[in-house]
């Protein structure tokens, strides 16, 4: 995913929550299904998009902390950022179309 930088717990807060720009967290782990069908869209979206929002995955295997400070219970799981603080999130796979509707404000 060349579009979607990699995040960690020691990078979390200066790339996520100090960002100038809306950042989409996709929280995932190499064992999830659903986070194999969402991380194409990501992708997607982050290189048409990439100007006006950033898009990081932070894998939740090898960065335990972060999602679990931030509440993340299940993987998929997809968290906007805006001004270091989460304004939506969402749990499970989602459709390119229900994630453009989601940023649209940012957009």
């Amino acid at each position: 995913m060349a579009n979607v930088a990699d995040v960690t717990d020691e990078t979390f807060d200066s790339v996520v929550l100090k960002s100038d720009k809306p950042v989409v967290v996709d929280y995932w782990a190499d064992w999830c299904g659903p986070c194999k069908q969402v991380a194409p869209i990501i992708e997607e979206l982050a290189a048409q998009h990439g100007d006006k929002v950033t898009f990081v995955k932070m894998d939740t295997n090898t960065n335990p902390v972060t999602p679990a400070n931030n509440h993340v219970l299940g993987l998929p799981t997809i968290q906007v950022y805006v001004g270091g603080e989460v304004v939506k999130a969402f749990k499970g796979a989602k459709s390119k179309s229900t994630l453009l509707n989601a940023l649209e404000e940012y957009l």
